[in-house]
């Protein structure tokens, strides 16, 4: 499969412009899942800045949020 990186050039919210993987989604979701955490466009943008990337500061984002069904 063909990277699509010039249609992720929208898309990604990543404010870590030096990173390697960035525009890369599959390395990108590889790289996070390996070290137990989320990537970028997971968070918001509040919380995307802080670089933490721990699922447990996904679920202090999602609270309180209403999901939907």
């Amino acid at each position: 499969m063909k990277c699509k990186m010039d249609e992720h050039a929208g898309l990604c919210n990543c404010t870590y412009s030096s990173c390697e993987r960035r525009l890369k989604c599959c390395d990108c979701l590889h790289y996070h899942r390996k070290k137990g955490q989320l990537p970028a466009c997971f968070f918001n943008a509040e919380f995307e800045i802080t670089y933490d990337r721990s699922i447990a500061n996904f679920i202090k984002m999602r609270k309180g949020q209403c999901l939907p069904a």
